[in-house]
Order: C-alpha cells, then sequence, then structure tokens
C-alpha cells in the first residue's frame, strides 16, 4: 500500500487546479443559441469616391442574435477599417478569414487594399447602431452608416 502522502498528492493538485478552470470557463461566456439556424449570407462593399472610403450598402440589414457569414469585399486602393460598436468583440467573432485584421481595441477589422474577406459572426441584440469605413489615409472623414439588427423571420 502507498503512504498518505502519496495517495493524497494527486487530490491536493487536482483541488488547486480546479478552481482554475471553473474560472476560465466561466470567462468564456458561452453565447445563448442563436435565434435562428439559418446563417445568411451578407456582402459589404468598400470603395473609393473622392478620396474616401465608402462602405456598402449605407443601411447594412442584418438578422439579430443570429450567425451570419458577412463577406467584405474593397476595391479601396487603402486599407480601411470597418468598426461596428459591441459586434466585433472576441466573443462574437465565430471565425475570420481572407485579407482582414482584428484591431486590438476589438472594435473593428481592417480589410486590406482591394483585400476580401469572410467574418463569421454572431449578431448583437435588434436595435440600430452607427457603423464605420474610415482609410488608413483618411482618418478624419469616416463614412458612417446605419446597421438594422432586427429580429429573424421565423
Amino acid at each position: 500500500m502507498r503512504p498518505l502522502t502519496a495517495r493524497l498528492l494527486p487530490a491536493a493538485l487536482l483541488a488547486l487546479f480546479l478552481p482554475g478552470v471553473q474560472a476560465a470557463r466561466a470567462e468564456g461566456k458561452p453565447l445563448p443559441p442563436p435565434a435562428s439556424a439559418a446563417m445568411p449570407p451578407i456582402e459589404l462593399t468598400v470603395e473609393m469616391r473622392d478620396g474616401k472610403p465608402v462602405c456598402g450598402p449605407a443601411e447594412l440589414r442584418l438578422p439579430a442574435d443570429t450567425n451570419v457569414a458577412l463577406s467584405i469585399v474593397s476595391r479601396a486602393d487603402q486599407p480601411v477599417t470597418i468598426t461596428l460598436p459591441d459586434q466585433f468583440e472576441n466573443g462574437r467573432v465565430l471565425h475570420a478569414d481572407g485579407d482582414l485584421v482584428h484591431v486590438a481595441s476589438e472594435k473593428g477589422y481592417t480589410v486590406k487594399q482591394n483585400g476580401r474577406g469572410t467574418l463569421r459572426l454572431r449578431t448583437v441584440a435588434a436595435g440600430e447602431r452607427t457603423y464605420a469605413c474610415t482609410g488608413a489615409n483618411s482618418r478624419s472623414t469616416p463614412f458612417e452608416g446605419k446597421a438594422v439588427f432586427a429580429p429573424p423571420a421565423g
């Protein structure tokens, strides 16, 4: 039979380790199930007008509390950062690929010059928010559009 300390050591180590696992799990804050099982594709385009980036559509319509595939296509001759309050936090971004870079503040994504990419996102709750497109060479005059998050249809 093993000595008592040898038998208790694994339990003691587990007791020290377990609170860290529980804390990490709580920080992850998993999202509730989406309001709809569909993952609609939505396209956002970026182009230049008079030396400034313009995003389209100016009124971006998205289903609320739903997973979406947001395709971003840029025809801009400079990197452009797209911001949308609360939408680009790490917990809401399911996957990103292509010519997209998450900005350090988690408030947006930068699409490279003439780049394209896809963001798979869990959208925010129903309501309206202002979104912006800001060019690397024209930061003082961002384009502002409206993002409308509506409850998904049936």
